[in-house]
């Protein structure tokens, strides 16, 4: 589980340079951006969010109701 600390300060690494680009956290296990037109949403892969712009690429089309719960390992 993400700490309450760490949530606070964990921001969209594509829209940070032009927004405040701030996450939600979404069962438990997704970070996702709230930024209008953004969508990218981040899993939390035993415990460690993946903030990488590309693995938040792979989500964009993914409803947040419809994310895989827990989210797949990485390859």
């Amino acid at each position: 589980m993400i700490s309450a600390d760490l949530l606070e300060i964990l921001r969209c690494p594509a829209c940070v340079q032009q927004s405040p680009g701030m996450l939600v956290l979404t069962h438990a296990t997704w970070l996702v951006c709230q930024e209008a037109g953004c969508g990218r949403k981040y899993p939390i892969v035993e415990d460690i969010p993946v903030m990488l712009v590309e693995e938040g690429d792979k989500w964009v089309a993914t409803l947040p109701d419809k994310l895989p719960v827990p989210p797949p390992p990485r390859r």
